[in-house]
């Protein structure tokens, strides 16, 4: 294939690619560019500063916050999914739940926030209702506005995500496959373990990735739950970005960001993986 006709089979990959350069090979760049020059001069003090108490700090609350919701999120997420693919395919149930999946998935920022401080805030109906009733304040100590607030908060968008990724895995699954099984002896239970899960296994890693990865990156719910304070990675950046300078560096964001973008990078590159290899059997 000569090298003109090249160019014309790819010329309708070009606004995708360069809306690819513009957000995302560009401020990649500038990040990583930024992470490592100071005023024009090459400079490591920035990443330095990722392995000191603060950047440490919230590096490991933001893996804790990653990692318990998107374990939540993938076992009561694949829990939610196997019910659904039970079900018939022509359900009103089913797609009725796989609709508000979608929806809910997407139910996040500012809004999700104000739903759970409506609800079980210092003042939220439910907490105002409870302290009524039972004489118990079900707001504690605000711990809806620390970690383990934003755990829960994280996991009400990551179940349904789970959902939505961990069907098709589960339609995967042949029927020809269960009744072979079958065939031989095998119970409902020897053909879970010795031929379902581990055939599920790798798209319910890829997923439980997935899901640590869209938490990880997670900005606006947690900006409108946490006012004071930077327990995670993109709140410093938030709070170096506007002049509330961390460790006497106003462009620490960009050696934040940099860390940010490979752990997710690995992430999603562990994904992939999982996915080809799930897609294999799956397919």
């Amino acid at each position: 294939m000569s090298l003109a006709r090249r160019l014309r089979d790819s010329l309708p990959l070009l606004p995708f690619l360069t809306v690819v350069v513009i957000f995302l090979i560009i401020p990649t760049a500038t990040v990583v560019v930024g992470s490592v020059y100071t005023d024009g001069v090459f400079s490591l003090d920035r990443i330095e500063a990722l392995f000191t108490g603060t950047a440490l700090s919230a590096l490991l609350d933001s893996v804790l916050l990653s990692g318990a919701t998107a374990l939540l999120g993938a076992v009561f997420g694949a829990v939610m999914a196997w019910l659904i693919v039970s079900s018939p395919s022509t359900s009103m149930v089913r797609r009725a739940v796989l609709s508000l999946c979608s929806v809910l998935a997407q139910f996040g920022g500012v809004a999700l926030a104000f739903a759970f401080l409506a609800t079980v805030g210092l003042n939220g109906v439910l907490t105002l209702w409870v302290q009524q009733v039972f004489g118990f304040n079900l707001a504690g100590s605000g711990w809806l506005y620390s970690l383990s607030g934003l755990i829960l908060v994280y996991t009400y968008f990551q179940i349904p995500l789970m959902v939505i990724v961990f069907v098709p895995a589960l339609e995967g699954l042949r029927e020809q496959w269960r009744e072979a099984a079958v065939s031989l002896g095998a119970s409902t239970w020897a053909y879970w373990r010795e031929v379902a899960i581990p055939l599920l296994t790798p798209a319910f890693l890829g997923s439980a990735l997935l899901l640590f990865a869209n938490a990880f990156a997670a900005y606006a719910t947690a900006a409108a739950l946490v006012s004071q304070g930077s327990p995670i990675l993109p709140l410093l950046i938030r709070a170096s970005l506007v002049s509330e300078v961390v460790l006497g560096q106003a462009g620490f964001a960009y050696a934040l960001a940099l860390e940010m973008i490979v752990v997710v990078a690995v992430v999603m590159a562990a994904y992939n993986l999982l996915v080809r290899r799930s897609s294999r059997w799956l397919s």
